[in-house]
């Protein structure tokens, strides 16, 4: 890795810890203004405030949530993207470029791949092109890819998330984000066969916020590099306590039981 990787992804990756806390909130271009990101400035301030490392917006957010500066927070710049209205909303497309995020002072790109969707070949070649221009400018590229088609019966599948974190690897990916297989035993075989660090995705808002940390635990235990989730952090009561709860387990080895006494402290 090139030395401006590797500074740039120090904005991401805690360098005392190798891992992270990224809170995704780019789902207003696939579901509009949904409970939490009415006000993304506001949604963004209250994660800094947890202690969160890094947000993930698109391009356009940028200036309505870092116009007064970085507020110790990285910046991850989304540049895929799709609608839930699409009749094949699991295609994704390019919306943005390596240099557009650049030139917004981003510290990292991401892009979303489904693996085995019907539009999978011109996501890959995108993937591939993105990896090459990372490279040639050195940020780092977050990947999150996800198993969603017509042959895979189950994303949760521990074979299938595997196959997603090392699609990362091969490519070029920096970090890449899957689903959590919902076991550390399971989950342990995804982080081996990545080699890159693998952060858990939160998927659909949970139940309980104890569930939420239980996950986090069980892959911080199978040697997982944090996490990435975004409706089970910003629409709960108390984003920045939900973090900072989270940052327990992530960064201090604590339980999800003690992490849980921080949340309902």
């Amino acid at each position: 890795m090139g030395v401006g990787k590797k500074i740039r992804l120090s904005n991401v990756i805690n360098p005392e810890t190798g891992k992270t806390i990224i809170v995704p909130m780019d789902h207003g271009v696939s579901s509009g203004p949904i409970e939490g990101l009415e006000n993304i400035k506001l949604a963004v301030e209250r994660v800094a405030q947890g202690g969160a490392e890094a947000v993930v917006i698109h391009k356009g957010n940028v200036r309505i949530a870092f116009g007064e500066g970085k507020k110790n927070l990285g910046l991850i710049v989304h540049i895929s993207a799709s609608t839930d209205w699409s009749p094949r909303r699991n295609d994704k497309v390019l919306v943005g470029a390596v240099e557009e995020a650049l030139k917004l002072g981003a510290d990292m790109v991401s892009i979303h791949v489904n693996m085995g969707a019907e539009g999978e070949r011109e996501m890959l070649r995108d993937f591939g092109l993105i990896s090459r221009a990372c490279e040639e400018w050195q940020i780092p590229l977050l990947a999150m890819i996800y198993g969603r088609g017509p042959k895979i019966e189950n994303q949760y599948d521990p074979k299938v998330v595997a196959h997603c974190a090392r699609l990362g690897a091969e490519l070029g990916a920096d970090i890449v984000k899957v689903p959590y297989t919902g076991d550390p035993e399971s989950f342990v075989k995804v982080v081996e066969g990545a080699q890159i660090p693998v952060v858990i995705a939160g998927g659909p808002k949970m139940k309980s916020a104890k569930d939420v940390l239980k996950m986090v635990e069980g892959s911080i235990k199978a040697g997982g590099a944090g996490l990435s989730i975004g409706r089970n952090v910003f629409q709960t009561q108390d984003p920045a306590k939900m973090v900072r709860a989270m940052r327990a387990i992530v960064h201090e080895g604590k339980s999800a039981q003690e992490a849980l006494a921080i949340l309902e402290g």
